[in-house]
């Protein structure tokens, strides 16, 4: 009887201790990182980028994010989204760090000098290049415009390609030609809802306005899709100078719709500036923006030489 009492304190005392270690391996401690599944390795991070698509706002279309390799090219895909109706996007990147680019492509926008609804050109895009991104981190607001489409398609053809020194120069130089402080997180104006202009600065005017000017251009000169001259545009500032060239090549507009019609060495500077006025005083314009309201840049455009600085 002793000895069947010593065992079975034994046995109780085994069952007790096997009992202790359980508990203590099923999450008691705080050795774990939070996101990690338990293992303690590095945890997992959930980056995130979300912003508007305007050339009008472009509803359904497909936005990609790509990775920028060290030797300032594009390089992998790193995410993807649709557009809502408003333009409006998000985009999980995981853990990604550093500089990156969106490209939009796809979608429907409404024209804004004309008011109807036109489909982005198959070999239309829209993108924008962001200097740096913080790992696991959600970086939201970013516009992804034509003027942001210009200044990646300027970094991307300077000297080094799309580096962080090169992106933010280009952004900053796009930004000063038309007047807009930021162009990747400033909201351009929607000069096509009325009285848009009484809560809106004067860079996100000139933003819209200058938005609205390529669109009023594209309608002077017969282009059948007004997409076809964000294409133009972003091929013109391609090397730094608005003059109707890229390198040394005349800049083809359309695509190949307008049967082989260069662009004017003036379109980016004088073209710009009277689309600008004609568009402010056209019925499309509801923001209650006057002429006078846009006269500086207007002047600005009228006087420039087309440097891009």
């Amino acid at each position: 009887m002793k000895a069947h009492r010593i065992l079975s304190g034994g046995l109780t005392l085994i069952v007790l201790t096997i009992s202790l270690g359980l508990l203590a391996g099923c999450g008691g401690g705080g050795s774990s990182t939070v996101g990690d599944g338990g293992g303690g390795g590095t945890p997992t991070l959930n980056g995130a980028i979300s912003g508007t698509a305007i050339k009008g706002p472009v509803a359904n279309a497909t936005v990609t994010a790509f990775s920028i390799n060290a030797n300032g090219a594009a390089g992998g895909v790193i995410g993807t989204g649709k557009t809502d109706a408003h333009g409006n996007f998000s985009i999980s990147v995981g853990d990604y760090l550093g500089p990156m680019m969106l490209r939009m492509t796809g979608g429907t926008y409404m024209d804004e000098a004309t008011g109807m609804n036109m489909n982005m050109g198959q070999n239309d895009a829209l993108t924008c290049v962001i200097p740096s991104m913080t790992a696991g981190s959600m970086m939201s607001g970013i516009q992804m415009t034509p003027l942001t489409s210009m200044a990646q398609g300027m970094a991307q053809n300077m000297p080094g390609g799309m580096t962080q020194s090169n992106i933010s120069q280009a952004n900053n130089s796009m930004g000063n030609y038309f007047s807009v402080n930021d162009i990747l997180h400033t909201v351009p104006m929607n000069p096509n809802v009325d009285g848009s202009g009484a809560t809106a600065d004067q860079n996100m005017k000139n933003y819209g306005m200058t938005i609205a000017a390529m669109s009023q251009y594209a309608n002077m000169i017969g282009m059948p899709n007004s997409s076809g001259m964000v294409a133009a545009m972003m091929n013109d500032a391609s090397d730094g100078h608005m003059n109707g060239m890229m390198g040394n090549s005349g800049v083809m507009m359309g695509g190949g719709m307008m049967g082989g019609t260069r662009m004017s060495p003036n379109a980016g500077i004088t073209g710009l500036a009277n689309a600008m006025m004609q568009f402010t005083q056209a019925p499309m314009n509801k923001s209650g923006v006057t002429v006078q309201d846009m006269a500086n840049l207007i002047n600005r455009l009228n006087t420039s030489n087309g440097a891009i600085q």
